[in-house]
């Protein structure tokens, strides 16, 4: 072993993967890593011959560390946690190290679980891997991002860094301005589950000449699946739920973003949603033919024709929202997003005649948060304010049945500070429904009542 080897065997070795110190440690550990550093890292690789040393710097594992701890998540088959990951390395990493140099690294099967999808239509299948292989696809994923990257289509939005879903809603706006009134909106059909591996690699080997990590992330995907006790073998496709899956992704559709860009298209694509804008239905029509011809041929991937279609923009949707008709097409929410919305509103509100307004609130609030936070892109405010109106009916609405009985409802309108004839409202044999639209709840649960109890409003802080 030369000196330059021994270097990088002790700098690897003295990883510390505990967690950050405090006051005067954390300085002397500051100070520690910077004079490793320069002693003892090793340059970083010039080429793709030796990313391996890249992928295992002390820096880039790290920050790999940092990211699967907040990402969470559930255990692997192994049943280890997130939290016990830092203890696992800190014991077993210069072993786990020889392995992804030597390319004896195995990866563990993916434990499957399944989650029902947001349109109702059947249940989409995640591949949990352990939390020892979450950290090393983590590790790849950024090195390989990095590089990567800068070589993806600019019509490409998903799961690239400083993109995001409301960019590509944008871009799509600005093509229906310009005149281009027509989509064809292309689904592939299971396209996680049906990525060819050997294309899958031979797109990977162009851009990486280090054979231990193309090993690697063979072995990740072909380390096949745990579903009900069994293992069967993964011999197609890259499982939702690794860090890595989304990256490769990209990669398997860089070439349709080529072959479009190639044919001038004006397109948006996000993973595996794909918009192509053209002026006519004629021309839609042929683009689709083509296309689809393209996708099974050349990617060996399988465009599902019952949810692809040529149409209007205003009669489909793209990451949840839609346009409106006309030449100034704004940015609205599809009404399959706003359906999924009232669904989850329902399902809070009709247990919130069991519970507690504060419990309720700490359910129904973070999701309200989180559904405006990406739904308030849209540009029809009149929606948000119809939609946040109804949620306060639907809770007036479940305080009306909590409160059950004549006497009840009067002692609460009592203490909301409704007096005189609106109190007679107690005694009313109309549905919780329409009392909730009634004066007296609107007095006593007014809007400045909900938004004391933390009920946050859809058309504010956008």
């Amino acid at each position: 072993m030369n000196l330059e080897s021994d270097k990088r065997l002790n700098f690897q070795l003295r990883l510390d993967f505990s967690s950050a110190p405090t006051g005067e440690a954390r300085q002397a550990g500051r100070e520690d890593i910077e004079s490793l550093s320069v002693v003892s890292e090793p340059e970083r690789p010039a080429n793709t011959s030796r990313i391996m040393e890249e992928i295992c710097e002390r820096a880039n594992l790290k920050e790999a560390l940092r990211q699967v701890r907040g990402n969470k998540g559930s255990a692997g088959v192994d049943r280890m946690t997130v939290d016990q990951l830092g203890d696992y390395l800190k014991q077993h990493w210069p072993a786990i190290w020889e392995q992804l140099l030597n390319r004896t690294y195995e990866p563990k099967p993916v434990r499957r679980v399944g989650i029902p999808k947001p349109d109702g239509g059947g249940v989409r299948k995640l591949g949990i891997p352990t939390v020892l292989d979450r950290f090393v696809q983590q590790a790849v994923m950024q090195v390989l991002q990095q590089r990567w990257n800068p070589t993806f289509s600019h019509h490409s939005y998903g799961f690239r860094p400083h993109r995001s879903a409301h960019q590509a809603v944008a871009q799509a706006q600005q093509y229906i301005a310009q005149g281009y009134g027509w989509v064809i909106d292309l689904d592939l059909e299971k396209f996680f589950d049906r990525v060819n591996h050997d294309k899958l690699m031979g797109q990977i080997a162009k851009r990486v000449e280090d054979k231990r990590l193309l090993k690697l992330i063979r072995a990740f995907l072909n380390s096949g699946v745990m579903e009900n006790g069994l293992v069967s073998p993964s011999v197609e496709g890259t499982p939702q739920g690794g860090p890595l899956s989304p990256l490769l992704s990209n990669i398997v559709l860089d070439e349709l973003d080529q072959e479009l860009e190639c044919r001038g298209h004006r397109f948006v694509r996000y993973a595996d949603d794909c918009n192509i804008y053209v002026r006519s239905e004629r021309a839609g029509q042929r683009v689709m033919e083509s296309i689809t011809r393209f996708i099974t041929q050349k990617l060996k991937l399988k465009v599902n024709e019952a949810k692809s279609a040529v149409a209007r923009p205003q009669e489909r949707k793209f990451l949840g929202f839609s346009f409106t008709a006309g030449p100034d097409a704004k940015r609205t929410i599809a009404p399959k997003s706003l359906e999924r919305f009232k669904q989850r509103i329902r399902e809070i509100t009709r247990r919130a005649k069991g519970v507690s307004m504060t419990t309720t609130m700490e359910e129904l609030a973070p999701y309200m948060r989180g559904w405006r936070g990406y739904f308030g892109f849209c540009e029809t405010s009149e929606v948000l304010t119809a939609l946040t109106r109804w949620v306060r009916l639907r809770l007036r609405a479940a305080l009306w049945r909590q409160w059950k009985t004549p006497r009840r409802r009067r002692a609460a309108l009592l203490a909301l500070r409704v007096f005189g004839q609106l109190c007679n409202t107690a005694d009313s044999g109309r549905g919780p429904w329409h009392i909730a639209r009634s004066k007296a709840l609107s007095v006593g649960l007014s809007n400045a009542q909900f938004k004391s109890l933390g009920l946050p409003s859809l058309i504010e802080a956008r």
